[in-house]
């Protein structure tokens, strides 16, 4: 695994870059845990007290996502947290770009599918960048007056976590 922990690269927006948080893992269901861990404690670490969860849960939908649908054997996956004045960004980049995400309406007795809504309902924007080899998926969280307040990110984490994502409206 490999952490960068200087910021790297400006947002689109130009806005300088306050934090950011690079590691690459290996494609096991042990490392997204590992990868939610990480971005709870950096978040919460970065003065976001009220944002630790949601960024978890962002982290941990975008990466079992590129576990089941983006990984090659032997190829990493890289989780990127990048925090300016206005946003946090979490992206998670793999190997495969010919698979894009697309949000999708799973049947109630399906297992699976539910992540981009998840993704969808928690972050204020979301989309996917195409690379030179993969995709990076990406999900952002708006601070401040521009998007929703710490405290409603929270709450929504938790009742998107146990109601939104789970049952069909």
């Amino acid at each position: 695994m490999n952490a960068t922990h200087a910021p790297q690269q400006p947002p689109p927006e130009g806005e300088p870059v306050l934090q950011e948080d690079r590691l690459d893992y290996t494609p096991t269901a042990g490392s997204v845990r590992l990868a939610r861990r990480r971005a709870v404690r950096l978040v919460g670490e970065w003065g976001w007290a009220g944002l630790p969860g949601s960024a978890g849960l962002l982290v941990s939908e975008l990466a079992t996502n590129a576990l089941l649908h983006g990984c090659l054997r032997d190829r990493l996956f890289r989780v990127r947290l990048q925090l300016t004045a206005t946003t946090l960004r979490i992206e998670v980049s793999d190997p495969c770009g010919e698979r894009l995400p697309r949000l999708r309406l799973p049947e109630d007795d399906e297992c699976f599918g539910r992540g981009l809504l998840i993704v969808a309902e928690l972050a204020d924007r979301w989309g996917v960048e195409p690379r030179s080899v993969g995709k990076t998926v990406w999900a952002e969280l708006l601070l401040g007056p521009m998007g929703r307040t710490a405290e409603r990110h929270e709450t929504q984490a938790l009742s998107s976590h146990t109601h939104h994502g789970f049952q069909r409206p």
